[in-house]
C-alpha cells in the first residue's frame, strides 16, 4: 500500500537512510500481538501514576503500625505497588526478599502473612509476563527492520549535548531520598504517638521511592546512551503530537492515523534545523509556535501527521530517536529524542481513547445545536421580534456553583473536626486566606455582555474584554472558560461538579452549557449582541466585601466548633 498522501508531511528522500523499511500494518500487527495480556498493567493513567506514591507511603505506615513489621520491611512490601506498574525490573529482583520479610518478621497472623506472600508472588508473575512481552516486542521490531541499521543523526554534534537524559530524574531522586531520610530521623519529634508509629515506615518508603527514581534515571541514561554507541535499527513510520504533548507513532501505511502503536515524550534537538534565521524573526516564530501549541492543547487537537524515521528497536520502556518532517511544509527535518520511555497503546487503552473521542464528538455536536438555538433566541431579543430589544445580558453563579462550595466546606469541616495542634491552626489560616480569595467568585461570579464586549466582576472590580479580543468560549467537562487574545487578560474560568451520564439520561442541561452557547452566539454574530452599554452597576460590583464576610463566618464557626464540640 502506498503511503504517499497529501495529508502527510513527508521527509526529503535524502533524509531517509538507505534500505530503511516501512513499518507497515502486517509487521505492526505482529508487534501489537506481542503485547502482554490485558490484566498486566502496562500503561498507567496520570491519575494512577500520581496516586501510587501516597498509597504506597500510607500502606507502609499501616503495615508498620498495625502489623508490627519493621519499618524497612513494611516499606519494601508497600513499594511493590509502585514497581508493579512503573518499575517492573525492580519488582522482579526484590519480590523474594519482600516475601521473606512478610513471612519472618513482625507480629502478623499467619493468614495475613500467607496472603501478603501470595500477593507478592502474583506481582512477580505479572512483571515476569510483562518483561517477557518486552522481549517479544523487541524481536518483532528487529525483524521488521530486516537488519537495516544507521547511525543516529547528529551523534557527535547537538545529539552529544543531549547526554543529560535522566538528569531531572537524578536530582528528583536525590531530593526524595534525603526527604525520606529526614522524615525517618525526625520520627520521634512528631506530636502524636500514632504519628511516631507511622512516620519511620513512611520515611523508609519515601527513601525507597527516591531510590526507584534514581534507578529509573540510570536506566534511562544507559538506554539513551546505547543508541549512540553503534548503528541501530531503523524503521519508517508516521508520527504526530497529540493534545497531551506526547508523540504518537503509527504504522507507515496508517495515513488516517487510526491505530497508534505507542506514545513517547520527546523533545526537539536544538540547532539541528539548517539555515540562518534572524534573531527577531526566530523569536517571533517561537512565540507563534507556543501560542499554536497552547491553542491545540486547549482545543484537544492533534498536530499534523508527519513521516519519520524511527531509530532504535521499539518496545515497552525503550528509548528512541526520531528524524521527522517538520510540522510546517517546506521546513527542514527535525531530530526528536525521547525524554520518557516508550509506552505501548494497549487494546484497552485504544478502546478507552476511542470512547473518549466519540464522547467528545457527541458533546461538540450537542454544543453546536445549543449554540444554534441560543443564537436564534438572542437574535430575536436583539431585533425585537419577540419583545423590546435587550440592552444588556447577564449570567450569574447558580445552584451548581453553590453546591460546589458547599461540598468544599463540608469536607473542611469534617477534616478539622476534633483536630488540634499548631500544624492544624496553620492549615486553617491558609485555608481562610484561600477561601477569601477564591470563594467570592465561586459564589457570586457574573458575566455581563453589552454591545462592546464582556464584563467580568472580581475581587477588586470589573474587567472588560472586547468582542474582537475573545479567542474561545468553551464548556469542557466541569469548566466554563472564556479565553482572550490580550496578554493582560489570558482567560476567565469557573468550575463546578457535573454528572454527564445523568445529564444525558434525563435530558438535563447544565447552566454552564447554556451560558457558553449564548455567549458564543453573541461573539460569532454581531447581530445577536445586546444593543446598549452596561453602566457601572450592571458590570458587577467588587467581591472583596464578600471575602471578608466569608472569613469572619468561617472563623466564628471554627471557634464555636473548638469551644463547644467535644
Amino acid at each position: 500500500m502506498s503511503t504517499h498522501s497529501a495529508e502527510v508531511l513527508r521527509l526529503p528522500d535524502g533524509a531517509i537512510p538507505g534500505g530503511c523499511r516501512s513499518w507497515e500494518a502486517e509487521q505492526t500487527g505482529r508487534w501489537t500481538r506481542g503485547l502482554p495480556p490485558r490484566w498486566v498493567p502496562v500503561r498507567a493513567r496520570t491519575s494512577v501514576f500520581v496516586a501510587l506514591q501516597p498509597v504506597a507511603v500510607a500502606g507502609a505506615g499501616l503495615l508498620h503500625r498495625f502489623g508490627g513489621l519493621p519499618a524497612w520491611a513494611a516499606a519494601l512490601i508497600a513499594l511493590h505497588l509502585v514497581w508493579l506498574v512503573l518499575r517492573p525490573e525492580a519488582a522482579l529482583v526484590l519480590v523474594p526478599f519482600a516475601a521473606a520479610a512478610a513471612l519472618t518478621t513482625g507480629d502478623l497472623a499467619w493468614p495475613v502473612r500467607l496472603g501478603l506472600s501470595a500477593a507478592l508472588v502474583g506481582v512477580w508473575t505479572v512483571v515476569g509476563v510483562r518483561l517477557t512481552a518486552r522481549r517479544r516486542q523487541r524481536a518483532a521490531g528487529l525483524e521488521a527492520a530486516g537488519g537495516v541499521t544507521a547511525e543516529v543523526p547528529l551523534a557527535s554534534g547537538a545529539m552529544g549535548a543531549r547526554m543529560e537524559r535522566g538528569t531531572f530524574l537524578l536530582w528528583s531522586g536525590l531530593v526524595t531520598v534525603v526527604g525520606g531520610g529526614v522524615l525517618y530521623v525526625t520520627a520521634d519529634l512528631w506530636d502524636l504517638a500514632e504519628d511516631r508509629q507511622v512516620v519511620p515506615a513512611a520515611g523508609w518508603c519515601l527513601a525507597g521511592l527516591g531510590l526507584t527514581v534514581l534507578y529509573s534515571a540510570a536506566l534511562a541514561r544507559r538506554r539513551a546512551a546505547g543508541l549512540r554507541r553503534a548503528p541501530v535499527p531503523v524503521l519508517r513510520v508516521l508520527v504526530r503530537e497529540n493534545h497531551e504533548v506526547e508523540t504518537e507513532v503509527f504504522a507507515a501505511d496508517d495515513v488516517a492515523a487510526l491505530r497508534p502503536l505507542f506514545t513517547v515524550s520527546t523533545t526537539e534537538v536544538e540547532g539541528h534545523t539548517a539555515g540562518d534565521t534572524d534573531v527577531d524573526e526566530g523569536a517571533a516564530e517561537a512565540d507563534e509556535d507556543v501560542r499554536e501549541l497552547i491553542s491545540r492543547i486547549d482545543d484537544e487537537r492533534a498536530g499534523p501527521l508527519r513521516e519519520a524515521v524511527l531509530y532504535g528497536a521499539p518496545y515497552d520502556g525503550a528509548e528512541v530517536v526520531l528524524l521527522a518532517a517538520a510540522d510546517k511544509a517546506g521546513e527542514p527535518p527535525v531530530v526528536e529524542v525521547s525524554v520518557g520511555p516508550v509506552r505501548p497503546v494497549t487494546a484497552v487503552a485504544f478502546r478507552r481513547r476511542a470512547r473518549a473521542e466519540r464522547g467528545r464528538a457527541l458533546r461538540e455536536a450537542r454544543q453546536e445545536r445549543l449554540r444554534g438555538a441560543a443564537a436564534a433566541v438572542v437574535v430575536a431579543e436583539r431585533t425585537g421580534l419577540e419583545a423590546a430589544p435587550v440592552e444588556v445580558r447577564r449570567w450569574r453563579a447558580g445552584w451548581a456553583d453553590w453546591f460546589a462550595v458547599g461540598l468544599v466546606l463540608l469536607f473542611l469541616a469534617y477534616y478539622w473536626e476534633g483536630s488540634s495542634g499548631w500544624s492544624t491552626y496553620a492549615l486553617a489560616l491558609g485555608a481562610l486566606l484561600l477561601a477569601a480569595s477564591l470563594l467570592p467568585r465561586r459564589l457570586a461570579w457574573q458575566v455581563t455582555a453589552d454591545r462592546e464586549g464582556l464584563w467580568f466582576n472580581g475581587l477588586g472590580g470589573a474587567r472588560h474584554l472586547a468582542w474582537d479580543h475573545v479567542r474561545a468560549v468553551e464548556c469542557e467537562g466541569v469548566r466554563l472558560r472564556i479565553q482572550s487574545r490580550q496578554a493582560s487578560f489570558e482567560e476567565w474560568r469557573v468550575a463546578s461538579p457535573r454528572w454527564p451520564r445523568l445529564e444525558t439520561r434525563f435530558g438535563l442541561l447544565h447552566p454552564y452549557e447554556r451560558t457558553a452557547a449564548e455567549i458564543t452566539a453573541m461573539w460569532r454574530d454581531p447581530a445577536a449582541r445586546p444593543a446598549g452599554l452596561a453602566d457601572e452597576r450592571q458590570r458587577g460590583r467588587a467581591l472583596w466585601p464578600i471575602g471578608i464576610v466569608i472569613v469572619v463566618a468561617i472563623g466564628v464557626m471554627g471557634a464555636a466548633m473548638t469551644l463547644f464540640l467535644p
